[in-house]
């Protein structure tokens, strides 16, 4: 793993309860030596591969060993299946999930269950509601206790879903978050969704202890041929939000064997990627998510 770089500083300060101060954080993340199937077989309960865009089970249990301790409470505003939720359990830490979408939060109910029968010690919980009023739905003893929120922001729609292709054109399938919904990020453009996420990330902010830490995966993906930067969204919505950014990592989504990259990628990425070299658009395969690494300041005065 690689030393923290300039763009990914260890936060200084001789704070031994602060989890960074003694953690040993390097900027890039070895989170696909083993592929994501095999990373959630028998980790989730059936139906959970319908969700678009679940966050790779490696790179939240990296997160939450690298920024938080057991015992500690971890939250996800945007939890969908409940990743984070199930590698916080495994990890013996206790959790906190937050979806808009009904379906989403009765599969994370039903994977922290699987969690816990599989033997983690720590407890979790999820609810339904909107993201951006997190003092209303997170319980009163968790306010201001939070030690890490960690979440994935939903992609664009071209990015979302799997692809079957056996007879005749592909096909898209597991490519929708749920019913139309305006609160729903995934149905806004570049600006609305920094827009929602600067809410959500400021309601983050309130149930957060001081000197808790925001972890953000995110990647940017192409719409129309342009490059739309969701991270560089993100790491503005944090500091909307009142947070104070103190890293950039990198989590691959590539193995690496003998000093090389293996990519991880799927049939729909390879197509897409063989249709836009044809036409002249000199794409890569993706091989890694931005990982932004936020921190409410210690001496926030907001109240929990």
């Amino acid at each position: 793993m690689a030393s923290p770089g300039p763009d990914c500083p260890p936060c200084a300060g001789p704070d031994t309860n602060d989890p960074l101060a003694t953690a040993a954080v390097g900027s890039v993340w070895l989170t696909a030596q083993r592929s994501a199937a095999a990373q959630r077989r028998g980790r989730f309960v059936a139906g959970s591969g319908a969700h678009p865009a679940r966050m790779l089970p490696a790179i939240a249990a990296h997160a939450i060993a690298t920024y938080s301790r057991p015992g500690d409470l971890v939250l996800d505003p945007m939890c969908g299946i409940g990743t984070t939720l199930v590698e916080a359990v495994h990890a013996s830490r206790d959790a906190f999930g937050v979806d808009l979408e009904p379906g989403w939060v009765a599969l994370a109910r039903a994977n922290i269950a699987l969690a816990r029968r599989q033997g983690g010690t720590g407890h979790g919980r999820a609810r339904c509601g909107d993201a951006a009023r997190l003092a209303a739905l997170v319980p009163p003893p968790m306010r201001g206790n939070v030690a890490l929120v960690l979440t994935s922001p939903p992609y664009g729609r071209t990015m979302h879903g799997r692809v079957e292709h056996r007879r005749g054109p592909l096909t898209k399938f597991a490519n929708s978050y749920g019913p139309p919904n305006p609160a729903s990020l995934a149905r806004r453009g570049l600006v609305g969704l920094t827009d929602g996420l600067t809410a959500i990330l400021a309601s983050c902010a309130q149930v957060l202890k001081p000197g808790g830490i925001v972890v953000v995966t995110a990647r940017p993906w192409r719409r129309d041929g342009l490059l739309v930067d969701l991270p560089g969204a993100v790491t503005t919505a944090g500091i909307a939000a009142g947070l104070a950014p103190i890293q950039r990592c990198v989590a691959l989504l590539a193995a690496v064997r003998d000093g090389r990259l293996i990519p991880r990628h799927s049939f729909f990425q390879l197509h897409t990627v063989r249709k836009a070299r044809r036409r002249g658009i000199p794409l890569q395969l993706i091989a890694h998510e931005d990982v932004l690494v936020l921190q409410r300041p210690a001496g926030d005065g907001r109240a929990g």
